[in-house]
């Protein structure tokens, strides 16, 4: 038979309210839930512990109702009886031990038995504490405050970010889940916003990784904000308060979580609200930094009722935006998700290209603009992809830079386009020279030159005849480390182009402190000569600039006969264009050089 009766116990003491109100009033909100089958117990500890703050409880008599209750809840800490006629306090336990979710709950055991037997049965349970009835105060106070404390430490390691302090992936997907279980079951409408900083490794790389962290930081800091706002939350026109939450889940990518919303538009409007909060200058460690974001939404029900499936469209939609420049959003759609289930396949594909042989390189002539015969050519990538065909560069380059693919591809090319160099020389074909691409991704690796100086070795070709070409835009940052760099190329007997040139926006401030030999001038100032003045303009100032710095001119993109006689006009030195040749396998420009004799 069950002791039932409950003794007074001293009134929790002034020193230990305040211990509470100031130190550990964060746990104030903990989820308290209490297994008893006799209510006045439960009705006793409850009032205990209003007293001292605690104010989300959860009373459970009938005991075989335990496990639902705790499943639906997600108690912070568990009160449990032992000894309960429906199922046992040790049932309960070892259930809550045995489950995923909960077998790190802190458990409280009640019990009026002194029997050493029980205590050790628990234990053995992994029970975290015991509490003798009738309970002290005080006592209770101090057990419930102290393992909520541990639980809130060790939640903190498991599911938080240390550096934004935001909760992160693992807890992100456990919330997801539960929330929409709750939207199902109550027919609302949910949304994930997958964030992302914009060319954060950039940004990183040039103000270095402790400002870069507080960059991370300073997004979280006012996303939160947003967040905070109850002016924002009002909008919503919902029965219920709608909730956001924000979320870290890796790298400069953020989640943020609304639930409880009616329609597409509200998070629309969060969206709208962090680009422009975070397109605010930042001042990070003396600098101003100014950063951007991409942001893809799904929402649920409407593009899908399974988590993964709503993180991966979230996520798509994201990428969307980021591969149109960014600083925007993107809701998901079925043509988004068709895409980017295109472009898994296709960097799946990618990255087995190299073993299986797949590229080769084509070849466009660069020609004199007065004599028209060939001084050299571009060597220019092609990916031969079995059912999809013969693939461009724009159809894959920006994924394999991306990927970091573009590095050993790079390599490749360079081996291949020095091997069919040395080869055309030893034939004894006129001396030819031969211009390569360089992307973004090989000019900042650290193994660049090294690797580039081996395969000059490897091949034995004479470096006079080798261009190695460099898009503007990618000079713009750390100029003074790509000059150094350019010049050891330079002291390898490399020439080198300026490609692009006329779309840097620092173009002719740079130009003279640039070691090139020649510089490109860009085909959108070539193909509409004839209908824009600026253009003619624009292209016969980069001619005259270009040539009293001792540069070479070609021009890109040449097609029409009036083209090239605007460019014989002013004087270019060569050109490319479908109008002489476009770019042709080794065999066919065999034929336009043997012509050209």
């Amino acid at each position: 038979m069950k002791e039932h009766s409950e003794e007074v116990t001293p009134e929790i003491t002034q020193q230990e309210h305040e211990l509470m109100n100031d130190s550990y009033k964060e746990l104030s909100n903990a989820v308290i839930m209490m297994v008893d089958d006799e209510p006045t117990t439960l009705e006793v500890v409850q009032a205990y512990l209003e007293e001292v703050g605690f104010h989300n409880f959860v009373q459970v008599v009938n005991s075989s109702q335990a496990m639902r209750v705790i499943e639906e809840a997600r108690p912070d800490i568990l009160l449990l009886d032992l000894v309960m006629p429906e199922v046992s306090g040790f049932d309960i336990l070892s259930s809550v031990r045995n489950h995923q979710k909960f077998k790190h709950l802190p458990v409280i055991i009640l019990t009026s038995s002194s029997d050493a037997k029980s205590r050790l049965r628990a234990l053995g349970l992994s029970a975290t504490d015991f509490l003798t009835k009738p309970v002290d105060q005080s006592e209770l106070f101090l057990r419930v405050r102290n393992n909520l404390a541990a639980k809130a430490y060790l939640d903190q390691l498991a599911y938080y970010d240390p550096l934004t302090n935001l909760p992160n992936r693992q807890l992100f997907l456990e919330y997801l889940n539960r929330e929409i279980a709750d939207a199902k079951r109550l027919n609302n409408f949910l949304a994930v916003l997958n964030i992302e900083v914009d060319n954060f490794d950039r940004i990183s790389d040039t103000i270095g990784l402790s400002a870069g962290d507080e960059v991370l930081r300073e997004v979280a800091r006012r996303i939160g904000n947003i967040v905070r706002d109850s002016d924002m939350l009002g909008r919503f026109e919902t029965n219920e308060k709608a909730v956001m939450t924000l979320f870290r889940l890796d790298g400069a990518v953020f989640s943020l979580l609304l639930v409880r919303i009616r329609n597409v538009e509200n998070p629309a409007i969060i969206a709208k609200r962090v680009i422009h909060k975070i397109k605010e200058p930042m001042h990070v460690e003396g600098r101003d930094i100014y950063v951007t974001t991409s942001i893809g939404i799904a929402t649920y029900p409407a593009e899908s009722k399974d988590t993964a499936e709503l993180l991966r469209l979230a996520s798509s939609a994201k990428d969307y935006v980021k591969n149109r420049g960014g600083d925007s959003l993107q809701f998901s759609s079925s043509r988004i998700n068709a895409m980017y289930q295109k472009r898994l396949s296709l960097e799946t594909r990618l990255r087995k290209a190299l073993e299986r042989d797949e590229f080769t390189l084509y070849y466009q002539p660069k020609v004199d603009v007065v004599s028209g015969t060939i001084h050299g050519v571009e060597a220019l990538l092609r990916w031969n992809n079995g059912p999809n065909g013969m693939l461009l560069p724009s159809e894959f380059i920006s994924l394999a830079e991306e990927t970091g693919l573009i590095v050993p591809i790079g390599e490749w090319v360079f081996r291949e386009a020095c091997r069919q160099l040395a080869e055309w020389h030893r034939a004894e074909a006129p001396p030819i020279s031969m211009s390569l691409n360089v992307s973004a991704r090989q000019l900042k690796s650290k193994e660049f030159f090294s690797i580039t100086r081996q395969l000059i070795d490897e091949s034995g070709i004479d470096t006079q005849y080798l261009t190695l070409e460099i898009t503007e835009s990618l000079l713009l940052d750390n100029i003074e480390d790509k000059i150094t760099l350019m010049h050891a190329m330079k002291d390898l007997g490399l020439k080198l182009s300026i490609d692009d040139f006329g779309t840097g926006y620092s173009s002719f401030n740079y130009l003279r402190r640039l070691p090139a030999d020649e510089v490109k001038i860009d085909f959108s100032f070539i193909e509409e000569l004839a209908k824009h003045p600026s253009n003619r303009a624009i292209v016969s100032s980069i001619i005259f600039l270009a040539h009293n710095l001792g540069l070479k001119t070609v021009a890109e993109g040449v097609e029409t006969k009036e083209q090239l006689e605007f460019l014989q006009k002013e004087s270019c030195d060569m050109y490319q264009g479908s109008l002489f040749s476009r770019p042709v396998p080794r065999t066919e420009l065999l034929k336009l050089l043997a012509r050209d004799k």
